[in-house]
C-alpha cells in the first residue's frame, strides 16, 4: 500500500509540473508589451500581468526551461533598443537585466542552451551584424562570440537543439533575403553552415524545435506557408506537406519538445497553429492570441 501511495503522489507532482508548462509570444506590431500565455496542459490562453518593457517588435526570445524566458532587443516605435527583460517562471514575475544586448539593435534572433546559456544574433544597429551574444545562466552575464553569423543579416529564425548546437535559419541581407543555415555548435560555439538551407529564400520566418529529432522554420516573406524541417541526426532538411493554415510573415514559434510545435500570429493574424511530433500532423487551436500581432517572438517552459 505504501509503494503504491507512493507511485501516486509521485505521479500527481509529475502532472502538476507539466501543468506549469507553457509556450508565450511576446509583443510585437502594433507596438505592443502584451504577452500571451499557453499552458501545454490544455492549450488555454491566459496574458500576463507585466507584459514586456517596453513594448517592442522584432526582438529576439530565449529560455532556461523551468527556470526564466527573455525578451532582447527590438523596434521601439522606430527606435532601437538594446533591453533585455527577463520572466521568472512559474511566478512570470518580471525584472530587466542589469547588462542588456551590445548595441541598440532590432530584427534581432534568439535560440538557447538551456541550463547554459541564451544567445541573441545578427539584427541591424542601423547597419546589418554578424554579433552574437552570449548571456549565461544563471548569473545572466554577457560576452560576445568571437565568431558570429557567416553573414550579416536580420529577421531570420533561431531553433536549437539543446546541450548540442543553436541555428540561424534566413534572414535579410543587403538587399534580399537568405535561404543560409549557420550552426553554432555547443559548448564551444565554433560555427558552421550547412551544405542545404531553407527549401527557399525567404526573411521573417520564425523557428521551433523537437529537441534530439529536428528543427522546424516556418512561414516568412510573401508571405507563405512553408515549413522546413531540419533533422538533427544529419541537418537534411525535408519540407513539411502541410504547412501553415495560413501564408504569413512574422509570426512567433515556441514548442513543448517530444508532443508539439507552435507558430503564432504573424501578418495581423491571432491564428495559433499546432504541429503534433512526431507525425507533423497540424491543428489550430481554438483560442488563438488575444489581439493580431506580426514581428512577435516566442518562448518556452519547456525543454
Amino acid at each position: 500500500m505504501s509503494f503504491i501511495l507512493l507511485g501516486i503522489l509521485a505521479s500527481s507532482g509529475a502532472a502538476a509540473a507539466a501543468g506549469n508548462l507553457a509556450g508565450y509570444v511576446a509583443g510585437g506590431a502594433p507596438t505592443v508589451t502584451t504577452i500571451n500565455k499557453f499552458a501545454f496542459i490544455d492549450d488555454s490562453r491566459s496574458t500576463l500581468a507585466e507584459g514586456i518593457s517596453p513594448g517592442r517588435k522584432e526582438s529576439a526570445g530565449f529560455y532556461d526551461a523551468q527556470v526564466a524566458g527573455y525578451v532582447a532587443g527590438g523596434d521601439v516605435s522606430g527606435l532601437r533598443n538594446a533591453t533585455v527583460n527577463k520572466f521568472t517562471f512559474p511566478s512570470d514575475s518580471r525584472s530587466t537585466l542589469g547588462t542588456g544586448l551590445t548595441n541598440t539593435i532590432v530584427g534581432v534572433v534568439g535560440f538557447s542552451n538551456s541550463g547554459t546559456a541564451g544567445y541573441v544574433a545578427g539584427g541591424a544597429d542601423p547597419n546589418k551584424v554578424t554579433r552574437v551574444d552570449k548571456f549565461a545562466f544563471p548569473s545572466d552575464s554577457k560576452s560576445t562570440l568571437g565568431t558570429g553569423l557567416s553573414i550579416a543579416r536580420e529577421l531570420g529564425a533561431g531553433f536549437s537543439n539543446q546541450n548540442t548546437a543553436g541555428y540561424y535559419a534566413g534572414g535579410l541581407l543587403a538587399p534580399g533575403p537568405s535561404s543560409t543555415v549557420d550552426k553554432f555548435a555547443f559548448p564551444s560555439d565554433s560555427r558552421s553552415t550547412l551544405g542545404t538551407g531553407l527549401s527557399s529564400i525567404r526573411r521573417d520566418t520564425a523557428g521551433f524545435s523537437n529537441n534530439a529529432v529536428a528543427g522546424y522554420v516556418a512561414g516568412g516573406n510573401g508571405p507563405v506557408s512553408t515549413v522546413d524541417k531540419f533533422s538533427f541526426s544529419d541537418d537534411s532538411r525535408t519540407t513539411l506537406g502541410t504547412g501553415l493554415s495560413s501564408d504569413r510573415a512574422s509570426p512567433a514559434a515556441f514548442a513543448n519538445s517530444e508532443v508539439s510545435g507552435y507558430v503564432a500570429g504573424g501578418s495581423g493574424a491571432v491564428t495559433v497553429d499546432k504541429f503534433a511530433f512526431p507525425s507533423d500532423s497540424r491543428s489550430t487551436l481554438a483560442t488563438g492570441l488575444s489581439s493580431g500581432q506580426t514581428a512577435c517572438v516566442g518562448f518556452q517552459d519547456a525543454s
